[in-house]
Order: structure tokens, then sequence, then C-alpha cells
């Protein structure tokens, strides 16, 4: 299928940045997500790699053959967006048939092309209707069918699961992996959604202010992350990053003291500690405040705990329960605390 590398990647308009230096190599059949907030660059890199917009510097590679010049029809990629793009006046069979017509592919392979391709999104009893007439689940697999049947070389996927719900996301993220392991396609995919780049990414590249933050597996950057950013991104709820001092290996905060830590590094530092790496209760509590609020979910209960000016998120155990502004004393796992400077956000090793 495809190898893709990115050397240099630029994208200015102006004086106005997109893009800034990005590098990355994509293997074959390799599942990458880009990760980032709005206006982070993620789109802009995946739109280069299509040929849709063109890099100010740098290099774009596919199998070794530098594409900055090759228009995006010659290109052999295919793109699944967020808004499904199918023409409404044609039937689901027709809207999956058109790419095949646009490339002159053979009439006489249509047929099998088509419903196999329908097949492997399980739309085979909808090809006669209208897109009308489908869910928004159904839609968006009716483009991933469109995009499947070109057997391109590489797929391109730009936030194709924002629009459906919670339920429809989560069986749409099962199915894609699924097709895309099946097919063996390297995929480009793009988005804002944690979830979506930690269940369906073999690398997640985060970015932000149209820079790599930090390329790793989703473990990688779960459990290592490289920066604050990182470790602020990650996580739901996010990491608890706490700015305190620390000195001679004890940190102190307002409400916090954390004994045992490294001894190379003194002064300001911000501390970052995951909900599920801190417990309600405990001997030797590293955290006393007063309770900010409690959200049972079923499977878990959400305690915010506030300590000084800050709150801070743990994951207590499903039938944990306190009443607002009682004292609430907290433990850290001390094998998964993380410090970071405060100047760069960088992580201290």
């Amino acid at each position: 299928m495809a190898h893709i590398q990115l050397s240099g990647i630029q994208k200015r308009w102006g004086s106005v940045w997109g893009v800034r230096d990005v590098d990355i190599d994509i293997a074959d059949q390799e599942f990458v997500v880009f990760l980032g907030p709005s206006g982070c660059g993620k789109t802009t890199t995946m739109r280069m790699i299509a040929g849709l917009e063109e890099p100010s510097d740098g290099a774009i590679r596919m199998n070794g053959e530098v594409m900055n010049d090759v228009d995006a029809r010659d290109r052999d990629v295919a793109m699944v967006f967020q808004g499904y793009a199918l023409y409404p006046n044609m039937s689901i069979y027709n809207n999956i048939r058109f790419p095949l017509r646009m490339r002159g592919v053979p009439k006489a392979e249509h047929d099998v092309l088509v419903r196999r391709a329908a097949g492997l999104v399980e739309l085979t009893d909808y090809l006669d209707r209208k897109p009308s007439a489908l869910s928004g689940g159904q839609r968006q697999r009716a483009a991933l069918a469109r995009a499947i049947v070109r057997q391109p070389q590489v797929f391109l996927m730009d936030e194709p699961l924002s629009n459906l719900d919670a339920k429809l996301r989560q069986a749409m993220r099962v199915q894609i992996k699924h097709i895309q392991r099946q097919l063996k396609i390297t995929t480009v995919y793009v988005t804002h959604d944690q979830i979506e780049a930690m269940t369906l990414a073999d690398r997640i590249v985060i970015m932000q202010s149209g820079m790599i933050q930090q390329v790793g597996t989703p473990d990688e950057i779960y459990n290592e992350p490289a920066n604050t950013f990182v470790a602020g991104f990650i996580g739901s709820p996010p990491m608890n990053l706490i700015e305190g001092t620390l000195e001679n290996g004890v940190y102190t905060a307002p409400g916090i003291r954390v004994a045992g830590l490294s001894q190379r590094h003194h002064g300001r530092v911000i501390l970052g500690i995951r909900p599920e790496d801190c417990s309600a209760g405990g001997d030797g509590a590293q955290l006393t405040g007063t309770v900010y609020g409690v959200e049972p979910t079923g499977d878990v209960t959400y305690l915010t705990v506030k300590a000084g000016e800050k709150l801070i998120e743990v994951k207590a155990g499903r039938d944990y329960r306190a009443q607002l502004d009682a004292e609430a004393r907290v433990t850290f796992d001390s094998g998964r605390i993380y410090l970071f400077d405060t100047e760069t956000g960088q992580r201290l090793r």
C-alpha cells in the first residue's frame, strides 16, 4: 500500500503559520491519528497529504516518491469527511459506485466492487435507498464504503464521526478499526476526540499551534507525556497539574505535601497526577482539602477536592459518598507522580 514520509513540512499564509516543522514517518498499513484542539494544524496537514493544500516548505513522499507537485486526483488517496458528502439524488448503490465511474473502472467490475464494499460496512440491504432514508450512522458507513470501493493506497479521514451521537461513535470506531485491519490500508485520521485517538491509533500525533508535541503509541502518550499540554489533553478527566515548590525531594503546595521525590530538581515545578492514581482517604494522605463535588456515575464516583484555590479530580470507588465542604484526604500513588518544568512545560525526567 503506502509508506508516507513528511519531512520539514511547513504551511503559512503570509505571516500566519498553520503548520511548522512537521516530521513524521508513517509505515505501510499503519493507522496514525492526528489529535489536537481546533486550529492546531491537524486538518491542514492531512489536506497537504491529500494534495488539497500545497506545503510552503518541506517534502511529502509516498513510497519514496516526492508528491508535492502531484495532483490530488493522482495520489491514489480516498477521503472520508465529517459531513458525509453523499449525493442526495443518488441511491446508496450509485453513491458508492460513483468513484468507479470517475476513475474509468470497467463497468463489468462495478457490481462486485460495490457489493463487496457495502458488505464490509453492513449496508447491503440499503443499496436501493437514498441518503435521506438512512440514519446518520448508516450515511457515514456509506461514505466509508465509497472510500473503500476505490481500493486506494491511503485512507484520509477528517473527523468522520463528529456528527454522530456517543453510542453510534463507539460502534463506528469498532467498525473503522476492523475494516482497516481487514483491508490493510495505510490510514491517517484527524480528530479532536482523545477517545477516538486512544482506541483507533497504532500511533498518535499530538499537535498544538501547528507543531507536533509528541508522537507515540496510545500507551506511550498516556503513560509518558512529554509535556503539560499532552498530560492535560489526554485522559478523562485529564491529569491534575498543580504548581508548587520542590526542595530536598519534598514537594509542597497549598494543602499538599509529597515526600520522597527526586532531589535532582528544586524550585518551582508542576506536579502531575492522574485522577485514577489518587485514592480518597488512606494512611499517609498527601492532600488535605474540602469536598467540592461528588459525581456518582455507576461504575466510578468522581470526587473533586479543593486544596487552596486548586480543584483536584479523584476517581473514587463506585460506593464513595461524601458531604459537600466536608474534609477530604487524598493519597497519591507515589510511582505515578510526574514533574514538569513551570517555564517550558516539559517533563522533568
